[in-house]
């Protein structure tokens, strides 16, 4: 898969791929979060073809664009010749500047398999689940086919791409391990994991000494939240519940604690300050990242459950309200023998936060949310 995996490099620099289906057929490809200027026109001149947004079908249903087949995952829409970057960008983003009927007509169809992959790859680079593309059948003396000979654009055969979306698990590699202790757990460990394909690294913290762990091992799978965890933002609880849970499996008799780079539940921080914008003009946590164009949910928990099998640990006690994390780790093959709650503060800032996680999302928080709703009944204040 090593085209595929160097695609999404390319399209996170902003470099266009073609996505080549069967012989010389295909369509060149753009991640439209990282789209320059010229691209839109530039790619139409070197396809040659007409050029077409490729949107989740989260994002075309919020745009008013819904799939003819509810079962599509995916939805194509020919663009106007006079569309600007400026304005795709807004059409993707969320931001209502520019309402879609302003392009003019626009000729919409649930994608193929070839632009299905295209969106999908672009999510897997953790961008905006967005491509432009152009169908093409580059000419043998064509610009399109010289830029693909001297690879300046890079050919990515389509059912190459597909395995590597639809991959179950990443290949992971044990990377570095040092003692670090921490002020509530002194005796401390360490361990950098790193995805085959080089976009992600993560971190096994190993709190007290391993060979006197308990059993069932104390597990926290602990999600990567920047503005929570580092800068004690009051929109999440994010930050309370990655230094409780230090505290937590200290007091356990030791355990681990993974730290996965699945920021704004695996839509990475640029999206999630994007979902932050749309929350503050009155969408919920859900909506604003289906606004988006995303999944409720686009974590996965195959990297945990390998981090885990390296470090032999397959009976676990694990710290968390998310009932998908269980599942997750059950069905990659280890025992989750107790789930233990995990809370932190709720005031006014993180309440509603917490409230559409419990009634949208499952999480296991209605009994805090309702102890504390009864609780400010009774002293009559919101702090």
């Amino acid at each position: 898969m090593q085209q595929a995996e160097r695609a999404i490099f390319d399209l996170r620099r902003g470099h266009p791929v073609f996505l080549q289906e069967a012989a010389a057929d295909g369509a060149l490809i753009a991640a439209v979060e990282t789209m320059a200027e010229f691209q839109p026109q530039e790619l139409r001149e070197l396809g040659g073809g007409p050029l077409r947004l490729i949107l989740s079908t989260r994002r075309a249903e919020a745009l008013g664009l819904p799939p003819a087949d509810p079962t599509a995952s995916a939805v194509c829409v020919e663009l106007p010749e006079t569309v600007t970057a400026e304005q795709i960008l807004a059409l993707v983003c969320g931001e209502d500047i520019m309402p879609p009927e302003e392009l003019g007509h626009m000729t919409t169809a649930d994608a193929a398999g070839l632009e299905t992959v295209a969106v999908d790859l672009t999510r897997s680079a953790r961008l905006l689940p967005a491509a432009l593309a152009v169908r093409s059948r580059p000419a043998e003396a064509s610009p399109l086919a010289e830029q693909l000979r001297m690879q300046t654009i890079l050919t990515v055969p389509i059912r190459e791409a597909q395995r590597l979306i639809s991959t179950p698990r990443l290949r992971m590699s044990w990377i570095s391990t040092a003692e670090v202790p921490l002020e509530d757990a002194t005796y401390t460990r360490f361990v950098l994991f790193r995805e085959s394909n080089g976009m992600l690294e993560h971190v096994a913290i190993l709190i007290g000494h391993q060979d006197q762990w308990p059993d069932p091992v104390p597990v926290r799978v602990h999600s990567a939240c920047l503005t929570g965890d580092l800068f004690g933002s009051l929109r999440c609880d994010c930050g309370e519940q990655l230094r409780r849970s230090v505290r937590l499996i200290r007091d356990a008799g030791g355990g681990v604690l993974l730290y996965m780079a699945q920021e704004g539940r695996g839509i990475g921080l640029a999206n999630k300050l994007r979902a932050y914008t749309l929350q503050s003009c009155g969408l919920d946590t859900v909506d604003a990242d289906r606004v988006l164009g995303f999944r409720d949910d686009e974590r996965r928990y195959d990297s945990a459950v390998f981090m885990l099998q390296e470090l032999g640990v397959d009976r676990i006690a694990l710290f968390t309200n998310n009932p998908e994390k269980v599942r997750a780790l059950e069905t990659g093959g280890v025992q989750v023998l107790e789930r233990r709650p995990m809370h932190g503060r709720v005031h006014d800032h993180n309440r509603g936060y917490l409230r559409t996680k419990a009634d949208r999302a499952g999480h296991m928080l209605q009994d805090l949310l309702d102890n504390n709703e009864d609780s400010r009944d009774t002293s009559g204040n919101n702090s």
